[in-house]
């Protein structure tokens, strides 16, 4: 199983960017799916999710900002993310979880002032 994220990048506070996450290869039974990053010297976060039930959940801190969506004919999950802040500067991962978990190699994202 390979997991690969995309469309990271550098950009301005306030401005939008859209990540997209593609599994490809055997997933039994994925359980719950989402998006999570990490910034320097701080733990990995979950940023949003698709809980098992197929509802969405966010964190507090990207409410109202960012949205998930997915592509299950794809094994696929994007994270639209608008009104940007320098605080979403992070590495974004996106996983997928069966009886096993599955990690991407991430994707920067830079938000700058």
């Amino acid at each position: 199983v390979q997991v690969v994220e995309s469309g990271g990048g550098l950009v301005q506070a306030g401005g939008s960017l859209r990540l997209s996450c593609t599994a490809s290869g055997a997933i039994f039974r994925i359980n719950d799916m989402g998006w999570y990053r990490q910034a320097p010297g701080k733990q990995r976060e979950l940023v949003a999710a698709y809980e098992s039930k197929g509802n969405a959940v966010y964190s507090d801190s990207v409410k109202g900002r960012f949205t998930i969506s997915r592509d299950n004919a794809k094994n696929a999950i994007y994270l639209q993310m608008n009104s940007l802040k320098p605080e979403d500067t992070a590495v974004y991962y996106c996983k997928f979880r069966g009886p096993l978990s599955y990690w991407g190699q991430g994707t920067q994202v830079t938000v700058s002032s």
